[in-house]
């Protein structure tokens, strides 16, 4: 019998391919399948949408974005010990998963995509930070993406979603939060993983806005919020001295004072500094 029926709990999916986590990948598997298809369900309603999944490892939330009405889904995988289990998943949803061996750092998936696209994954740790940061810093803006839920250890989902003020705020969340909102779906403990991570999990549901939340060069504030970063402890007018001659008059002008630290300075105030600096 084929079908979604027809496939087995992961516990033995991982036994019959001997798929142990390995460290060098940054895997940590979830054999819940029900934990699995609740993380899917935080993707929103699926239905008429391709859904990219980066490093599914044996398919759990695989299973999950297609039980939840993905049109598609392309999962990109590293790892070629689980190209045997995913195949037995796309044979049991015909036509609706496609599988990419290969790095995600190194695709291009808008050949294998159509849109609507959402992406939904539980991130490799060792990867996940510097494709979250590609995804929110595209050429064009709105992205070819509608939503991302993704998997962070937490400390990086606080840093996601964080405010001024906080220690997790800084570069992350600025980037983050001027194009989308941002929250923080559910929290996993490590002991819903194989093998347990030393820290927990948190999924992180990001919508992408029609328009950034305050208008400026994106190349111009990414550069002064990650200088301003950077020297965190620093003043700003320290901190970023050097961009400009008049750096405190700018700083002033966009209701900033050249002695507070770039962790307390909101984005609507670094979206005016990086109006001011490009003028």
């Amino acid at each position: 019998m084929n079908g979604p029926d027809s496939l087995p709990p992961l516990r033995e999916v991982i036994a019959a391919h001997d798929l142990s986590a390995r460290k060098s990948l940054g895997q940590n598997f979830l054999l819940d399948l029900n934990l699995t298809g609740k993380i899917a369900r935080q993707a929103g309603d699926l239905t008429g949408c391709d859904v990219l999944e980066i490093g599914p490892g044996p398919g759990g939330l695989t299973r999950g974005l297609l039980e939840n009405g993905a049109r598609r889904v392309l999962a990109i995988e590293k790892d070629a010990r689980c190209l045997p289990a995913l195949a037995e998943i796309a044979v049991a949803y015909p036509g609706r998963l496609n599988v990419i061996e290969g790095d995600a750092l190194d695709i291009n998936p808008l050949q294998h995509l159509s849109a609507p696209i959402r992406i939904a994954a539980n991130l490799p740790y060792n990867v996940g930070t510097e494709l979250l940061v590609r995804w929110l810093t595209p050429p064009d803006w709105p992205p070819f993406w509608q939503s991302l839920t993704l998997m962070f250890q937490r400390e990086v989902a606080e840093r996601i979603v964080a405010t001024p003020g906080s220690k997790a705020y800084g570069r992350l969340a600025l980037l983050a939060q001027w194009r989308c909102d941002a929250r923080i779906a559910m929290h996993l403990p490590p002991g819903a993983f194989t093998p347990p991570p030393k820290v927990s999990s948190a999924v992180v549901h990001l919508t992408a806005l029609p328009e950034p939340k305050f208008p400026a060069n994106p190349k111009v504030l990414e550069r002064t919020v990650a200088r301003a970063f950077n020297q965190r402890r620093k003043m700003l007018r320290a901190a970023l001295k050097g961009v400009a001659p008049d750096i405190e008059d700018r700083l002033i002008a966009a209701g900033i004072k050249p002695t507070d630290r770039a962790e307390t300075v909101g984005l609507e105030q670094f979206c005016a500094l990086a109006r001011l600096l490009e003028s």
